[in-house]
Order: C-alpha cells, then sequence, then structure tokens
C-alpha cells in the first residue's frame, strides 16, 4: 500500500504541556473550515482519543510501537486515514519519552521518523522568558528528529510577539502560534489522566470554543501547508480476513462510563472478521443483548459506578450466568474487577459478578504501571502455552488474586502473575492491543463461533 497522507504530529515537552487542548483545538478548526480530518494517538492511551471522536465524529487510533510494530504502525495510519484531508497525530507524554531514559525507543519521536511525519512541538511559556529559549533548544538538539515548528501553549497574547521573534531569531524554527489559557474550556483530570469526554457537560460546545480559539490564534494555514510536505507512506496491507464463515457471531460489548478503555482499532478489526458488535451498559440494562455468544468488559471506572453496578443484580447474575454456560467472556482492567467478587473503594464494599473470587481494592497510587512482556503459562481463550504478548497496565486498583495464567515481565526485569481464568472467561489487569498479535483475536472469535455452533445461536 502507498498513500499520500497530509500529515502532522503534534508532540510535547511532557504530559502537562496541553497538547490536548492544542489537538482538539486544531481538529475542531479543520472540521468546521470543512476538512475531512482523521486522529491518532501515540501509545497505550484510551482516553484522549474519546476526546478526539468527539470532535471529528469518527473513531480514532492509537499508534504504539512497543505494542503493535512498525508495520503494524504504518497500516493503522494508513487504514484510519483513508478518506481524510489531514491527519493529526497527538503525542505521548513528552516527545522522546518511550521505553527507557536514555534514547527516544518507542517515543512520539520514533512515530513520527517510522512513519515520516512531520512534527510541531508543544511548549508551556506559563512562568518562563529567556528560559524558554533554552528548552527549546534542548529539544531540538537532542537526538535527530522532524521538529518543524512550535505552538506556545498558554501564552498571553500580549507576550505572543515577543515570544514568536525570540524563538524564530534565535533558534531559526517557525512558531505555529499559540493557545491563550481559556478557563471555560479546561479540560479537567483525574487519576488516570483527563476525565472522559462523556463525562464533561456541555462537551460539545467546549470543543467549539476551543476551535474557535485555535482559528483565531493558530497558523492553521501554516499548519496545513506543513501537513501536506510529508512524504508518502508505504506499508503493507494488513487487512484481517473474515474468519466466521457465515456463522452470525454476535458479541456483547460493555460500554458506558463504568467500562469505557477500547481501541477502536481493535473493534474495527473484529467486525473485519465477521464480528457483529452489540453495545451494552452493565449499570443501566436488565440483560445482556440478544443472540450473543461472547463478552468483551473493557476497561474504565467501575469503582466509580459501583453503587449502580450493584444494584444492577439481575446483570451482573446475566453475566455469571454467561460464564457458568461456557460462553466466551474477556475482561481487562475494570472489567476483571467487575467480574471478581466485590470491589472495595471509598470505604465501601460492593458486589460484583463472582464469576472469581478475586476481591479488587482501590489504592493510592498505580499499581505495576507500564508496558509489559507476557508469556502464556497454560492454554487459554486468547492463546496456547507459551505464547509471548506484549501488554501494559496503568491502574490504582489492586486484587486479592490477579492470577496465574500468564507470567509479566516489565521493563525492568520484574516478573508478576495476571490472568484468572474460569471455564472460557478470562480476564486480567494487563491490556492487549489486538495488533500485537491478530492471532490472539482470531482464537477469542473462533471461541465465540464455536461456541454459536454448539449452541445454535
Amino acid at each position: 500500500m502507498i498513500r499520500k497522507i497530509p500529515r502532522v504530529m503534534i508532540g510535547g515537552t511532557g504530559s502537562d504541556c496541553g497538547k490536548t487542548t492544542v489537538v482538539c483545538g486544531l481538529l475542531q478548526a479543520l472540521v468546521s473550515r470543512g476538512y475531512m480530518t482523521s486522529s491518532f494517538k501515540c501509545g497505550p492511551d484510551y482516553i484522549d482519543p474519546m476526546f478526539h471522536r468527539t470532535v471529528i465524529g469518527t473513531c480514532s487510533s492509537n499508534l504504539d510501537l512497543y505494542l503493535c510494530g512498525e508495520e503494524e504502525v504504518k497500516y493503522l495510519l494508513a487504514a484510519g486515514s483513508a478518506g481524510t484531508d489531514f491527519a493529526v497525530i497527538e503525542g505521548v507524554m513528552g516527545i522522546y519519552d518511550g521505553l527507557g531514559f536514555t534514547d527516544d525507543k518507542c517515543s512520539a519521536n520514533e512515530v513520527s521518523a517510522v512513519t515520516g511525519t512531520p512534527e510541531i512541538l508543544v511548549v508551556n511559556v506559563r512562568g518562563k522568558s529567556a528560559s524558554l529559549l533554552a528548552e527549546i533548544k534542548g529539544y531540538l538538539g537532542f537526538t535527530e528528529n522532524r521538529i518543524r515548528g512550535i505552538i506556545l501553549n498558554r501564552c498571553p497574547a500580549a507576550m505572543y510577539g515577543s515570544y514568536r521573534d525570540a524563538i524564530e531569531e534565535r533558534l531559526e524554527i517557525k512558531v505555529f502560534g499559540f493557545m491563550p489559557t481559556v478557563e471555560e474550556v479546561t479540560l479537567p483530570s483525574r487519576h488516570l489522566g483527563l476525565v472522559t469526554a462523556a463525562e464533561i457537560g456541555g462537551i460539545k460546545e467546549k470543543l467549539l470554543r476551543l476551535g474557535g480559539v485555535a482559528e483565531k490564534y493558530l497558523d492553521i494555514d501554516g499548519i496545513t501547508d506543513l501537513a501536506r510536505t510529508a512524504p508518502k507512506l508505504e506499508c503493507k496491507d494488513l487487512s484481517p480476513k473474515n474468519i466466521c464463515g457465515g456463522r452470525k457471531v454476535k458479541i456483547a460489548l460493555a460500554r458506558d462510563r463504568a467500562f469505557c478503555f477500547y481501541y477502536e482499532e481493535c473493534l474495527d478489526l473484529l467486525r473485519c472478521m465477521g464480528v457483529e458488535i452489540a453495545e451494552f451498559s452493565p449499570m443501566d440494562d436488565e440483560a445482556l443483548p440478544d443472540g450473543i455468544s461472547g463478552i468483551i468488559l473493557g476497561g474504565g471506572y467501575p469503582e466509580l459506578y459501583a453503587n449502580r453496578l450493584e444494584a444492577n443484580a439481575t446483570m451482573r447474575r446475566a453475566v455469571r450466568g454467561a460464564a457458568d454456560a461456557g460462553m466466551p467472556v474477556y475482561g481487562e482492567c475494570g472489567g476483571f474487577m467487575y467480574l471478581g467478587a466485590d470491589i472495595e473503594y471509598d470505604g465501601e464494599v460492593r458486589e460484583m459478578c463472582g464469576v472469581f473470587d478475586s476481591r479488587a481494592r482501590m489504592t493510592k497510587g498505580l499499581v505495576r504501571f507500564g508496558y509489559k512482556s507476557l508469556k502464556a503459562e497454560k492454554d487459554c481463550l486468547i492463546c496456547s502455552a507459551e505464547t509471548e504478548i506484549r501488554a501494559h497496565e496503568f491502574h490504582y486498583g489492586d486484587s486479592s488474586d490477579c492470577g496465574d495464567m500468564f507470567t509479566c515481565v516489565n521493563r525492568r526485569g520484574q516478573e508478576t502473575k495476571a490472568f484468572l481464568q474460569y471455564k472460557n472467561t478470562l480476564a486480567g489487569y494487563p491490556h492487549i492491543h489486538l495488533f500485537t498479535d491478530i492471532s490472539t483475536a482470531e482464537r477469542f472469535v473462533m471461541a465465540c463461533r464455536n461456541f454459536a455452533e454448539e449452541n445454535e445461536i
């Protein structure tokens, strides 16, 4: 596949520099101009793409070199941007932050290199004058990069001209405008990052306001001109094949405020394999969707809605009944907590599905954070014994029993165990991207297909 994709990456100096605010403003400005726009997020991030999707009205994909690999990242970029005028990629953390402390392996900068995407660096100017130039100079010279411009965030309008002139004259790099602090459109945060888009009242209006700010203060024409300089993208066609063979395979997907962490490109992968995805709410729905032969329970914030999950005893019994019947059920992080016996949060214990005896509790800090390498100790729902899969963990919850189906090794070589299995139910804290190994998706889908055949669904 060879695609001409006008594209730009918006990277930053760190997690709090304002990348998401700038990207959402830019996306809204492009959409308001009538451009068909696609968006992407570097790294294992579920929340920022939700904001992207709210702006552009379509899916936003993740580009993660550790979880997926180079060819997969290029394919996802090509597939996700098909038919659009511009692709905007949001970086992760600081632009050089990846696997280690000495290089840019698996960072946003490496994604830029692999995909040939020009970068714009977002810098927070608050509390800085001449030291801002030193900061930018450090980023420009740290290692090979495609940084072609700067955006100043939280910049007073009255000071912008002085900052711009100093940067362009002293560092000889273009400044593509600025974003002032606009309190009424500030995106709030919580322990896992930004509050999800669905939880913010009047989010669409706030993003429209943000787009107006971006139109006024960013050099949109300059940014689109830079995007058009990106070279053609060449990649392998990794389009998945339909493996359901005409058999109806319908999988229930938990989607509400408690369960919302999904890679949209992975759901598209399942659909290409022939799966019909039926969304349901464990908080509000009284029954699972009709005609299903599998269940997926993603991550999210079940602890915040534990009272409503407990109150919906009918749904908890339905999920437990499906697991008891041998239906394939896959749970990650929040989904794993929901499948356990109970969740303890803020001094209260709420009963959950009870598929497993594990008891979840929320802690005050991150638990087993970061990229992991998983090795299956036994045959399971998604792979055979000895299979190695890449994953990541990012959660404040812990459990009385995290499972032993997989051995997990972090980047420092520390080993832990993860994933519990009961009949055809598999659940654990690690998050897996299906493009890490498409065979994991194939095995799960085939298990659902076999269940449908055996039960004449």
